[in-house]
């Protein structure tokens, strides 16, 4: 049984109007967020969901933490819906489920120091028997995120961290109620190559020491060989295709994700100059008005006259590889 799985998961928010307009259209347009989504993760699994700017992994990831509520389809968490959880139930299974932020700075209170910032979850979900006991957890925390000497970071305001130390601090604070799941959303993506890579080993350690199933949400395809078992690629709110790490680097199926991995950088200039790259013509389609049929027939050099008014299913392809494409039916 999977630890995590979503069925059919849909989000469209409303788009806002001045008052005179709506007072003079019935039309309500919405932002196409989230489009019939399927996918679970297994777990002790990193599941890698990529796609450029737009394509609804963010949304994805907090419909799947319940800090986004879905419009329609159903979530479940270690076997049990939670979709139509209570606000109190969800909050005692937060202990469970934690999210690490893209933005340290903006994640982090400024005004809070680091320590309590990292003791507020214990508080909130009583862990701990007294402050005291809390004070240590933070401690050990801070010291297994290698931030050291940890009695001194404890004190310290986030504006006296660098960049990356802010991001320890904050995957400290998700990790300190021992968590079984956790949503990476673009991690490492506002840190230097060379943090990040100590992060993206860091993120690794701690999940084989913690026994930790990640929702790692990147629209870096080069970073997700570090930590991905598997990958799902995302476009315009769908999921385009799923499959091994290994397979989608070396025999990727949809045209899109074919254009993603063309773009990777390769170490070697040669092979660099070797390798054809494959741009898609034209612009994403805007979410407010999505194109019918296959969300990317209009930049598709393989298009077909069924992909212009038949969404493609999520198919099976060979083994656990699933590809939304007509090329392959």
């Amino acid at each position: 049984m999977p630890l995590v799985k979503v069925e059919n998961l849909v989000k469209h928010f409303p788009v806002r109007m001045n008052f005179i307009k709506a007072l003079f259209t019935r039309e309500r347009k919405k932002v196409h967020a989230v489009n019939g989504v399927n996918f679970s993760i297994e777990e002790g699994e990193t599941l890698g969901l990529v796609g450029e700017s737009g394509s609804g992994k963010t949304t994805m990831g907090r419909l799947v933490l319940r800090l986004e509520e879905p419009t329609k389809g159903r979530i479940f968490f270690a076997g049990r819906e939670i979709t139509s959880l209570s606000a109190e139930e969800m909050r005692r299974l937060r202990r469970e489920m934690q999210i690490i932020f893209q933005d340290p700075l903006a994640s982090l209170n400024p005004y809070m120091r680091i320590g309590e910032a990292i003791r507020h979850p214990l508080v909130i979900h009583g862990i701990g028997e007294n402050k005291r006991k809390q004070r240590e957890m933070v401690l050990e925390m801070l010291e297994r995120v290698n931030l050291r000497p940890a009695e001194e970071f404890y004190n310290r305001f986030p504006r006296q961290l660098s960049g990356g130390q802010r991001q320890r601090v904050v995957i400290a604070r998700a990790l300190i109620t021992r968590p079984k799941f956790v949503v990476a959303d673009e991690a490492v993506a506002m840190l230097d190559v060379s943090v990040r890579s100590q992060l993206l080993k860091l993120m690794v350690d701690l999940k084989r020491e913690f026994n930790l199933t990640y929702l790692f949400i990147t629209h870096d395809l080069a970073t997700t060989k570090y930590i991905c078992n598997r990958i799902a690629v995302m476009y315009l709110g769908r999921i385009v295709e799923e499959g091994s790490f290994r397979d989608i680097y070396t025999d990727p199926l949809h045209p899109y994700t074919k254009a993603l991995i063309s773009a990777v950088p390769e170490p070697d200039p040669k092979a660099m100059e070797r390798k054809k790259k494959l741009i898609p013509e034209g612009e994403v389609p805007n979410p407010i008005d999505p194109p019918s049929g296959c969300p990317f027939h209009p930049r598709c050099p393989y298009v077909k006259e069924v992909c212009r008014t038949v969404p493609p299913e999520l198919k099976e392809y060979s083994g656990d590889r699933k590809v939304a494409c007509y090329l392959y039916d």
